[in-house]
């Protein structure tokens, strides 16, 4: 009776924490292939508390953990790692910090792009081919920079690439 007593309190516990988790969705992620996936399970598996459930073929990470910053955080590393998307819940940002300035340029280097196949070029080059004025770049699988060439607007580079599920900033 006394082991029924507490597995029953432990069950109510555990119950009770996770009825108390926060999650948030993130949705439009640039999840190709398995090495996206695992990339991103990487970056999340750094952040104490939080946990990720992927859907590579619907492009959403879900974020869940005990506390509303480890969600954050974890969004935070995501994006520094070079992956974007949609947050699910208004409080928890998606925030780049691209470093692009208003105005058009001729030439911008980019880096923290996350590249790591044939089909992360793909997506690049194809956002790049939607930014008016882009007329060359030299993306490369697993580039940590690549150069945009033409005369456009660097925060309309940044944007493609955003709508892509993925981001970077602008390199030094």
């Amino acid at each position: 009776m006394k082991r029924l007593r507490i597995a029953f309190t432990i069950a109510t516990f555990t119950a009770a924490i996770v009825a108390h988790a926060d999650e948030v969705k993130l949705s439009n992620v640039h999840l190709c292939c398995g090495a996206c996936v695992k990339g991103v399970e990487k970056v999340a598996a750094k952040v104490s508390g939080a946990s990720v459930a992927i859907d590579k073929d619907a492009g959403t990470v879900v974020i869940s953990s005990g506390n509303k910053a480890a969600l954050q955080q974890t969004v935070d590393a995501l994006v520094t790692a070079g992956y974007f998307g949609k947050s699910s819940d208004s409080s928890i940002k998606v925030a780049t910090n691209t470093g692009a300035k208003d105005g058009k340029v001729q030439s911008l280097k980019v880096e923290g792009v996350h590249l790591c196949c044939g089909k992360c070029v793909t997506a690049v080059q194809s956002a790049l081919g939607k930014v008016a004025g882009v007329k060359a770049n030299t993306v490369e699988k697993n580039a940590k920079t690549f150069e945009v060439t033409g005369d456009f607007s660097s925060k309309a580079v940044f944007d493609a690439l955003n709508e892509a599920g993925l981001t970077g900033k602008v390199a030094k």
